[in-house]
């Protein structure tokens, strides 16, 4: 890092009408997070002290998610759109005092990273861009090169066979000291099919200065732009990927982690074991040497050591699993602390409380947590045991090695070491069922 002052302008103004979405562009989610957020994280991590995001005017939602995550005085707005160039100068107020690096990136690209974005900065003493060799230049504005130097960037359209026949293309993401950068857009002139403010003019622009034009490479996948959905999957895709090959580097075992879904945050240690078709939602974390089974669900949950989950489990936010806690197929555990060996291995809902050391929970045990109003509580002691098809309405508390019998709906708190029971008395009625079924079957073949 070098003790130049950074800042990025991150262009999130497009109204992304090939997405077909209500949604805006920019704030649909890559591995559970927006992409914008992506872009911010990038600049976040490269230092810069000040992150300006050019939103348009048609979107509120972008400008409220960006002023919930970076406040107001971060927020630029381009209105009415009229190019790439236009957008940065949008940003120009918010940078009025700042000297240093400026770097232009894009709010549809996430899976642009600060490592990407680095070597651009090291070039940027004039204009300087990011480019990569594409394996289908098609459209792509080509790259100009002679040497290390940048002598153009072309447009497809306007472009001569020779230049058509380059692959260096260019990203669109460009890095500039902050005051050559503006002087050099107050001169971008819109006298062009479109009308538009192109911020690619301002390398011709500088050269006409005498300024450095220079251009540095990143990977062609990490460039890439989102403007449908077919494209959003294909981020979706390597992004999963780029998880899947960190994880199995850092001695995450996944005998089919082509199945195996991340988030942008998750964690898990070396030793783990994830089975096929696992989903890791936002904010999962899981210690080493945990077994994740086939199927199932992890979201803003922590598992410890030697803890196992699934199969067909569904862990949802504030579940917390205590080394060697087991939660088997079918149980769904929400905001619920269970302690050092206690399990639930069955068809039950655990939400809200907390479940002590080594306690069992029987198949088919509910937590009644909500009244229709409020969420309560349910405590389940250290060694505790509750037995199959109940449901403990909470708040409720279960002692330190109580029992709680099969099939008891439990409204009252069960002191330590008691045995609860609270269901109707069974009774018997002797032939009942036999004489029962006889008349059915007489009344049955009589409409026959």
């Amino acid at each position: 890092m070098t003790s130049t002052p950074r800042a990025a302008i991150i262009l999130a103004a497009g109204q992304g009408t090939r997405m077909k979405s209500p949604l805006p562009k920019v704030l649909h989610p890559v591995g559970g997070r927006a992409m914008l957020d992506h872009a911010i994280d990038a600049a976040e991590a490269l230092g810069c002290e000040r992150v300006v995001v050019v939103v348009g005017a048609h979107s509120p939602e972008v400008r409220a998610h960006v002023a919930k995550r970076l406040g107001e005085d971060c927020i630029a707005v381009q209105d009415p759109p009229l190019g790439t160039g236009h957008a940065v100068r949008a940003a120009e107020s918010a940078l009025a005092d700042f000297r240093g690096q400026v770097v232009i990136t894009y709010g549809d690209v996430p899976l642009l990273t600060a490592a990407d974005i680095e070597p651009v900065f090291a070039a940027a003493d004039g204009v300087a861009v990011i480019g990569f060799e594409a394996r289908d230049p098609g459209a792509y504005g080509r790259l100009v090169m002679e040497g290390d130097q940048l002598v153009a960037i072309t447009e497809a359209k306007e472009a001569s066979p020779e230049v058509l026949a380059l692959t260096a293309c260019n990203s669109g993401v460009m890095a500039a000291p902050a005051g050559l950068l503006f002087e050099l857009l107050a001169e971008v002139r819109n006298d062009n099919a479109k009308g538009e403010y192109y911020l690619t003019d301002v390398v011709e622009l500088a050269r006409r200065r005498g300024a450095p034009t220079r251009a540095v490479f990143a990977d062609e996948d990490a460039v890439m732009g989102v403007n449908s959905q077919a494209e959003l999957a294909l981020a979706e895709a390597l992004f999963q990927q780029r998880r899947r090959v960190a994880f199995l580097a850092a001695g995450v075992t996944m005998p089919a982690p082509d199945t195996v879904h991340f988030a942008w945050d998750t964690e898990i240690g070396a030793g783990t074991v994830i089975e096929p078709y696992v989903v890791f939602g936002p904010g999962a974390r899981i210690a080493p040497g945990a077994r994740i089974r086939a199927f199932s669900h992890i979201e803003g949950a922590a598992v410890a050591t030697g803890a196992e989950v699934g199969p067909y489990a569904r862990l949802r936010p504030g579940a917390e699993l205590g080394e060697k806690a087991k939660v088997g197929n079918f149980v769904e555990v929400k905001n619920v602390r269970m302690a050092a060996g206690a399990k639930a291995n069955h068809l039950a809902y655990l939400g809200d409380g907390e479940v002590g050391a080594k306690a069992n929970i029987g198949a088919g045990t509910i937590f009644c947590n909500y009244d229709g109003f409020f969420k309560h509580r349910t405590t389940v002691g250290e060694g505790a045991f509750v037995g199959s098809n109940s449901s403990l309405v909470a708040p409720v508390s279960i002692g330190a090695g109580a029992m709680v019998g099969s099939g008891s709906v439990v409204t009252k708190d069960v002191a330590p070491g008691d045995l609860a029971l609270a269901r109707g008395q069974q009774t018997a009625k002797p032939g009942w069922a036999a004489r029962f079924m006889e008349t059915m079957r007489a009344k049955k073949a009589a409409k026959s």
